[in-house]
């Protein structure tokens, strides 16, 4: 609608939930209200113009619970720009949040009812249709998009939306950006309509100590203050929807490292009956805190496929990442594709003049070319590091591709990290682009290595995210994390399985089942950077507000998930499926599709199939589908593409969408832009300078502009001197 929106494809792309008609057929628009005659409307749009569609009320709940955020949104929008005699279909964008899921989506309206869950994928008929589904898709990394058929012309619709989010950790603060800043053009035109929203805001730390709230985006208003919880609330009476995203940081008020160990026992209904325990470590707020010097080999992926942005925004975060280490540390450079080429034969230190010979071999040697090698690389990397002592020995990988001897390098990796000194076994940091890398095989090889791992899913978030992951690497302040007091619990399942540091940028917390009477107090040891014994107890509590199953429930599903890919075991697949449709997160092995539960007419879904699906339900069995179900695909990563590796296709970015997707193509179509450039007040100007058959046709295209009701955007965003 901005002129600004021009200049970028993406700046057409929602920021926020928004909801659009989807008109294929020029003859539907229309206003509803109002019967109009359009004699002359011929052709289709292919693919479908997209229209915003008028929000007419719109709502949010936030649950901050330790490091994850579960965000529902609440709206109602009306198809305004459809004639009250036709129907369209409506898509909904939903900006998914920072590693964040798709939990659930509601729809009521015009006499139908959807809902979403997830299903088993066991079926190859099941698999071949997700494969094929067009119903939902990803257009950006963090924007999915969902279709609804047939919404009537004049009819009010109203959505829920949940997903979840990581909360994010910097400098001893937790912050969340929450999409909630909407265009003036999807406020309700032409009628007194009450816009009222709300944001309900509720922090739960699992703390004992203060939530210090340090900034917020809107006036909240205090409603509950305890120990590590806080509840917020705000609502208002607006003349215009807000046009500012929902962000919120707080602390745990503490300058020295704490935390807890909370206990809960599993829902009547969980599969598994063990008792669940969640162990987290804060690193505070001390300056006087030192961090580990540092070991790091970076070793990057420099085949064919890099070519380009990938290997340039590569080059921008590794240079950025030489320039933050200091003089104590020593690190060196290995690029890879089918050979291996090193910047130095020996760890160089981190001088001025080292990391600037470094910056000249960067740019000579990062030349993207041949093929994909990672074994050989990582091999070398383990061989420089072997004379670490004092310090952290860092390896930092990159790659896009996936290749044969994944499992190879996992067990590698394995045998040489139980071998060696805990203090001299290299952390493995591991950064995947795209979707042809094995994500999973990454998560493993990081969890192996006792690092962390992290993806670019788009291009342009390669520089900040490789940053942000070294960030978390460099800032080791307690390592040889081990637990003790857990030996005597039976049947126990830790996650991750090998224990990571703990870093100033990055909380750690332990999860997982167990059977047996915990210990009332939990020892933690490890080694403080001062090489001096680092020790603390954990006290033990019931947690009663907090569901831990579903704040836990993402990271078991992914670390079980990579468990599975390497054992190559059908028992944890299977393992998997029950925790992905028990917890409503999605997984590898399943897939989530809408549900009608009432039809046009208003008739609900026959009693009969609603207890055979809430049989189904609680056994995990497979439910029947039938044709009025909507398949939302493109919500797994998969396990990566050895065919598109082995012939160095660029990286694939998460935009599964079909080939009639909308939303990018509207975005950087040519014509669309040249439509949207047009304002009617400059074509009735423009009349007056041509024939009586050109007056004509600008007359008409000015008068389908006032049925839209865009003669009065046109007032408001023209820039020209024909208004005068």
């Amino acid at each position: 609608m901005l002129r600004s929106l021009l200049k970028s494809p993406d700046g057409y792309l929602p920021t926020e939930p928004k909801s659009y008609a989807g008109i294929s057929d020029p003859a539907k628009g229309g206003n509803p209200d109002i019967r109009s005659y359009q004699p002359y409307v011929l052709g289709q749009c292919e693919p479908p113009a997209l229209i915003p569609l008028e929000l007419h009320g719109v709502g949010m709940e936030v649950e901050c619970s330790l490091d994850t955020a579960f965000v529902t949104v609440s709206g109602k929008w009306r198809v305004h720009c459809v004639t009250a005699s036709s129907t369209c279909d409506c898509q909904v964008a939903i900006p998914i949040g920072e590693e964040g899921s798709l939990l659930g989506l509601e729809v009521d309206g015009s006499g139908k009812s959807y809902h979403t869950e997830l299903i088993s994928l066991k079926d190859e008929k099941d698999k071949d249709k997700v494969a094929k589904a067009k119903d939902g898709y990803f257009v950006k990394s963090h924007i999915y998009t969902v279709k609804i058929p047939q919404f009537r012309g004049g009819s009010v619709f109203s959505i829920k939306i949940r997903w979840s989010q990581k909360i994010l950790f910097h400098d001893g603060q937790l912050s969340l950006c929450v999409p909630f800043s909407f265009p003036s053009y999807v406020n309700p035109a032409g009628r007194k309509i009450s816009k009222k929203e709300k944001i309900f805001l509720k922090v739960n730390s699992g703390a004992t100590t203060e939530v210090l709230c340090k900034t917020t985006s809107h006036p909240f208003k205090e409603l509950l203050r305890q120990a590590g919880k806080l509840n917020l609330s705000y609502e208002a009476e607006v003349p215009a929807w807000s046009s500012t995203d929902l962000s919120f940081s707080y602390s745990v008020s503490s300058n020295d490292i704490f935390g807890a160990v909370l206990l809960q026992s599993p829902f009547l209904r969980d599969f598994d009956e063990r008792e669940i325990f969640c162990l987290y470590l804060y690193p505070g707020n001390s300056p006087d805190r030192k961090v580990f010097k540092k070991d790091v080999v970076f070793v990057v992926d420099i085949s064919a496929s890099m070519k380009g942005t990938p290997l340039d925004n590569t080059k921008n975060a590794l240079l950025t990442s030489l320039s933050q280490l200091s003089a104590q540390d020593t690190f060196n450079i290995i690029a890879f594709n089918g050979t291996v080429y090193l910047f130095s034969s020996s760890m160089e230190r981190a001088t001025e003049e080292a990391i600037l010979n470094a910056t000249t071999w960067v740019d000579t040697n990062f030349i993207a070319n041949g093929d994909t090698n990672i074994m050989l690389p990582l091999t070398q990397a383990m061989k420089l590091l072997e004379k670490s002592t004092d310090s952290v020995p860092l390896i930092f990988l990159v790659t896009d591709g996936a290749v044969e001897d994944e499992r190879d390098i996992c067990n590698f990796a394995k045998s040489y990290v139980s071998s060696g000194q805990l203090v001299r076994t290299p952390r493995i940091y591991t950064f995947g682009i795209g979707l042809y890398c094995n994500h999973y095989f990454l998560q493993m090889l990081a969890q192996i290595g006792r690092g962390h791992y992290d993806s670019a899913h788009d291009l342009d978030s390669i520089d900040f995210r490789m940053q942000r992951l070294f960030s978390t690497a460099s800032s080791v302040m307690v390592a040889d994390i081990t637990i003790k007091s857990l030996e005597g619990l039976d049947s126990l399942e830790l996650f991750p399985t090998h224990i990571q540091d703990i870093s100033f940028e990055s909380p750690l917390i332990l999860s997982g089942r167990y059977s047996g009477t915990f210990p009332e107090l939990v020892k933690v040891t490890g080694t403080l950077a001062n090489k001096t014994n680092f020790v603390v107890g954990l006290k033990v509590k019931r947690e009663k507000d907090m569901q831990l199953s579903n704040v836990l429930s993402k990271r078991h599903i992914d670390q079980v998930t990579a468990q599975a890919w390497l054992l190559k075991s059908e028992e944890l697949e299977e393992k998997v499926t029950k925790m992905s449709i028990q917890n409503k997160v999605p997984s590898e092995y399943t897939c989530m599709n809408m549900v009608l539960v009432q039809s046009d007419e208003g008739k609900k879904t026959p009693e009969q199939f609603l207890l055979q699906k809430a049989y189904n339900k609680l056994s995990f069995q497979k439910l029947e589908l039938n044709n009025q179900n909507l398949f939302l695909g493109g919500l797994s990563l998969g396990f990566g593409d050895l065919k598109a590796t082995a012939e160095n296709l660029p990286p694939a970015i998460k935009e599964a969408k079909p080939p009639e997707g909308l939303l990018g193509r509207a975005a950087s179509n040519c014509c669309g832009r040249l439509a949207d450039t047009c304002c009617g007040m400059c074509l009735l100007q423009t009349c007056t300078f041509v024939n009586d058959q050109c007056t004509i046709v600008c007359t008409q295209i000015c008068a389908a502009l006032a049925c839209f009701e865009l003669i009065k955007c046109c007032v408001e965003l023209c820039e020209c001197d024909c208004l005068q």
